[in-house]
């Protein structure tokens, strides 16, 4: 199970739930929209507004098509080939084959969420009224969403220049009525054969329209979208943790006064002890910090844990930032502008996308081992101030959490490798035409990948830190841990005890933080977190 189930199951509920394409927004579409329709099935719409944009910019595309003057993408070839100009006969088959020849993808399918994000952002740009596009073909395009025929797209086939070029021609080939393609029921058939029974009609691509269909960053958008609502649960999650595994290693929570963070003013860093704070409020665990093992201060895991995931937080504003920028974009090469002009540009260049993509990766990184080390100091009886190792029942006999431990750290190990930036690479293409390229659909692969991971990191932490409060007898925890406790428990995932076969217990507790029970079990005692 992939991070993306998180929404998954919202969406389910959001089935009638419409977005309109298009309707007076200075950004066209919203974050959200995108959830809803790459997760949660949404109806598109064009609006009228959209409509007259295309047909607007249309008409300028035809004019130039009848002149005798070469246009870059709509009487010329492409990338490298732009010198020659070509004749009107011919036009049609070279918007044709410039699909087909790019629909040049390999290796396994990526998601059907991230390509209904892909077609859905670049239907957002069409009808920006900057591509030249016809209304029908905008049309065509959202039918094909509402169908939820979902094209074939495949993992390898993009530099993150010029587009994601190979998975956005996988998606225009099934506008076309060719090669293969997803339906409703999750068969992989004929995309020519879906379109006949949902009664949509192929398009027949006319001047600058294939090239439009392709040239964009949507893939790359998408997925930084749907990572960014993911690491929001995710961070509330690891606070919940790291509150969780402070109070079963009987630490302080003074260091999380607000006011020792509003002299070193990180919005993140304040935000993460104040839901860690809510988390503690009422324990009578902690503050024993002094009682069997005298200590001064807390080990840089649990003191230091507002400070790590605080700049993640403020990675994400950032990231969420771009993705807003990127979102209020038209990324097509040409492009259409008010005054008639159809200019070349590099706005598909990725970079901006990618690096946040990458930034975001290195931030779940630090986080997941940041977590790890709590679990290891909870599992080991020299540094965990009285818990037994491993947490085991019979230590010797049982094993308890020793395994479980090793399995998160090698998660987080694979989360250190996924750091190492995509964007920081480039590799020429297109005979040297495209020289310097952003490898942001790499950075975006790589992060749903990370994602995942840190999920899984910190439902082993989850695992370890209701284990060991439970152990603390005697002592009451803060009634918000009480609620993780009893509604984790709920869940499937078992407490203290004899060993027992562990998989099923560190999947429950996954699906637990990434269908944001974790987060709302919290939240049910301190109210809504940060």
């Amino acid at each position: 199970m992939d991070m993306h189930t998180v929404v998954n199951g919202e969406g389910a509920k959001r089935g009638l739930e419409r977005v309109v394409v298009g309707d007076g927004r200075a950004s066209g579409v919203t974050a959200s929209d995108v959830l809803a329709v790459a997760r949660g099935g949404a109806r598109v719409e064009l609006s009228k507004e959209a409509v007259a944009a295309l047909a607007a910019a249309r008409e300028i595309v035809d004019a130039l098509a009848a002149k005798p003057d070469p246009v870059y993408g709509v009487s010329t070839g492409f990338g490298a080939l732009a010198t020659r100009h070509i004749s009107q006969d011919l036009r049609t088959q070279l918007q044709r084959n410039i699909v087909r020849s790019h629909a040049a993808g390999m290796g396994p399918r990526v998601e059907r969420e991230v390509v209904r994000a892909l077609m859905f952002l670049r239907l957002k740009t069409v009808c920006s009224g900057h591509t030249g596009v016809r209304p029908e073909v905008a049309q065509t395009m959202a039918d094909v969403l509402n169908a939820g025929i979902t094209p074939v797209v495949h993992e390898y086939g993009s530099l993150g220049c010029s587009g994601d070029l190979a998975p956005l021609s996988h998606c225009a080939l099934t506008l076309m009525g060719e090669g293969e393609a997803e339906g409703p029921d999750g068969t992989v058939r004929p995309a020519a054969e879906l379109l006949a029974e949902h009664g949509i009609q192929p398009v027949e691509l006319r001047e600058k329209e294939g090239l439009a269909l392709l040239n964009g960053t949507d893939g790359m958008l998408g997925m930084l979208i749907m990572a960014l609502a993911d690491l929001d649960t995710l961070y509330k999650s690891a606070d919940i943790t790291a509150a969780l595994s402070l109070e079963a290693l009987l630490g302080t929570d003074k260091v999380l006064a607000p006011e020792l963070h509003a002299i070193r003013p990180h919005p993140g860093q304040a935000d993460s002890a104040a839901n860690m704070l809510a988390v503690l409020k009422g324990s009578g665990l902690t503050g024993h910090h002094q009682d069997d093992a005298p200590r001064v201060q807390d080990a840089y895991s649990v003191r230091c844990a507002p400070q790590v995931a605080g700049a993640g937080r403020d990675t994400l504003a950032h990231a969420r930032l771009v993705a807003e920028r990127e979102l209020a974009s038209a990324v097509d090469n040409p492009v259409v502008l008010p005054d008639g002009r159809v200019e070349s540009n590099g706005n598909f260049h990725g970079a901006p996308v990618a690096y946040v993509l990458d930034f975001l990766a290195i931030a779940a990184a630090d986080l997941g081992s940041i977590a790890e080390r709590r679990t290891d100091r909870l599992l080991d009886k020299n540094r965990s101030h009285g818990l037994p190792p491993f947490l085991a029942d019979d230590a010797g006999v049982d094993s308890g959490l020793m395994i479980a431990q090793y399995t998160q750290a090698a998660l987080v190990s694979e989360l250190k490798r996924l750091a190492v930036p995509a964007s920081a690479d480039s590799i020429p293409s297109s005979a040297m035409q495209e020289d310097h390229v952003s490898m942001g659909w790499s950075a975006a692969r790589k992060l749903r990948t990370a994602v995942g991971n840190l999920a899984r990191v910190i439902a082993v932490e989850l695992y370890a830190a209701t284990r060991a409060v439970e152990l603390r007898e005697g002592l009451t925890p803060a009634p918000a841990t009480r609620a993780v406790i009893d509604a984790v428990r709920e869940a499937g995932v078992g407490g203290p005890g004899p060993d027992r076969f562990l998989a099923p217990d560190l999947a429950a507790a996954e699906a637990f933080v990434r269908e944001g029970r974790l987060v709302a079990a919290a939240e049910s005692v301190t109210g809504p977190l940060r």
